[in-house]
């Protein structure tokens, strides 16, 4: 592949991968929701000699027409265009069923009217619900515990089918819990920054006992352009996890050592999820993206979170850390 398409490019993730695949030489378009400010979500912040090298293409993966008028031209895709946050998925289904599961859709059939030579088409370790078993590797069960992950679910199985039926070159990409410079306050990472770089003496949290499997958003980025680069990933779903888990307490405990010691925790009712709703513990394999390709994590912990707070540090502005972001 030379050429290749991002959608989902103004996210965190997606803006992430773009500059990755620039930097491995490749040529890029990078499809970011259309909006009357005409604004580029986080491809806005990238150096001005970055941006003049990307294609930007404004429309709304919901759109066919749209998606099939990016994708004219292009080697390759990387389907990264979703909604994401499990809380707003509670409160608007409806948008998730069009955006994750009907975009995706668009996205397939144009690759296969298109010839397109790869797709990548991105998943999320959510669709495997709470572990019954560790590492969660790619046979494990899938269950949906909120919209959002059942959504994803139904995206992922799409993928598969056109794949099936069609012999469409398709790899799904399952990263774990992503983190790192851009993301949102609707993760818990950031949320916990925030509220301490305001200068917060009480870190609101929901739930403190879940466990989850981090990646740093490069890693997460290198794995995507590892699976991409591989003619053994076809047909293939491919966890990127650490293969090493924490759980929420910890991980507040340690942000919190690293910014304000004298900060405390409390239980905040309206972020915790349903019961039945919250998975418990997420800690994935790596085995199959180690066999398949070359990758393996470069940041540690301790590297990413450094590097976080330092971004978020500078970019307050771009953060209201006295509301709850869903």
């Amino acid at each position: 592949m030379k050429k290749v398409l991002v959608t989902g490019a103004d996210g965190f993730i997606g803006s992430h991968l773009t500059e990755s695949l620039l930097e491995k030489g490749y040529e890029v378009k990078a499809f970011a929701f259309y909006n009357s400010f005409n604004t580029w979500g986080w491809l806005d912040t990238l150096p001005k000699e970055k941006l003049e090298q990307i294609e930007v293409f404004t429309g709304d993966i919901r759109d066919p027409n749209g998606v099939r008028g990016a994708m004219k031209g292009v080697d390759g895709v990387f389907h990264l265009a979703a909604l994401i946050a499990i809380p707003f998925s509670y409160h608007s289904p409806d948008s998730y069923v069009d955006t994750n599961i009907k975009g995706t859709l668009n996205v397939l059939q144009a690759a296969r009217d298109l010839g397109t030579e790869r797709v990548l088409v991105t998943s999320t370790s959510e669709v495997y619900g709470t572990a019954q078993y560790v590492p969660i590797d790619e046979a494990h069960p899938f269950q949906g515990q909120s919209p959002y992950s059942a959504t994803k679910i139904g995206a992922d199985r799409l993928a598969e089918s056109f794949y099936r039926s069609f012999q469409l070159p398709v790899s799904i990409v399952r990263p774990f819990n992503t983190y790192g410079p851009r993301q949102s306050a609707r993760a818990v990472i950031p949320t916990i920054i925030t509220q301490l770089l305001a200068g917060n003496e009480t870190i609101k949290l929901g739930s403190l006992t879940p466990t989850r499997d981090f990646n740093y958003v490069k890693d997460t980025a290198a794995g995507f352009i590892a699976i991409a680069e591989s003619d053994r990933t076809v047909g293939e779903e491919i966890n990127i996890a650490t293969q090493r888990e924490i759980s929420i307490g910890d991980l507040a405990a340690e942000i919190i050592a690293q910014i304000n010691p004298q900060a405390a925790i409390v239980c905040d009712e309206q972020r915790l999820r349903p019961e039945k709703s919250e998975v418990n513990r997420l800690l994935g394999s790596n085995a199959k993206i180690r066999e398949l390709t070359d990758w393996e994590p470069r940041y540690s912990f301790a590297q990413g979170i450094a590097e976080t707070i330092r971004w978020i540090r500078g970019h307050m502005g771009a953060y209201k850390a006295d509301i709850y972001n869903i």
